[in-house]
């Protein structure tokens, strides 16, 4: 008897039990995230528990932001388990440093915002600091 998971599923259902869309699991065939599933007789695509696992890996990955080439050299990785999993801790510094940068981004765009907004006297549009300071031209790099 086949585990429920192993048995052959429909596009449709591979969809609900993910949570991804089928036009995205479509895209993920396309450029070879998601291996092609074998088909029907009657053309439709059967799907089975390994693409069900491959395709919540790369809904987690993309969850958490890394980029389609970094998923895909991931999966690589995990395809050869035996491998050394150096590659794979680069990947994820790589984008831990990336999202520090975006933080320090954000908090001077945070602590600009808030410097605006409490000096706002919420007078006359005239005289209104918000208007003033984006009116203002800044070297922020």
């Amino acid at each position: 008897m086949a585990h429920d998971g192993d048995k052959d599923l429909s596009i449709g259902e591979l969809s609900r039990r993910t949570g991804v869309k089928v036009t995205t699991i479509r895209f993920y065939e396309s450029i070879g995230l998601l291996p092609e599933p074998p088909r029907s007789s009657g053309d439709r695509r059967l799907y089975n528990s390994v693409h069900e696992r491959r395709l919540a890996f790369v809904r987690h990955a993309r969850e958490l932001g890394f980029e389609m080439a970094d998923i895909r050299t991931l999966l690589e990785l995990s395809d050869t388990p035996d491998m050394p999993c150096g590659r794979a801790d680069e990947i994820a510094r790589g984008h831990l440093a990336s999202i520090d940068e975006k933080i320090g981004k954000l908090t001077a765009l945070r602590e600009e915002l808030v410097r605006m907004t409490d000096a706002c006297a919420n007078t006359q549009v005239a005289s209104c600091r918000v208007i003033e300071a984006l009116a203002e031209p800044t070297l922020h790099g």
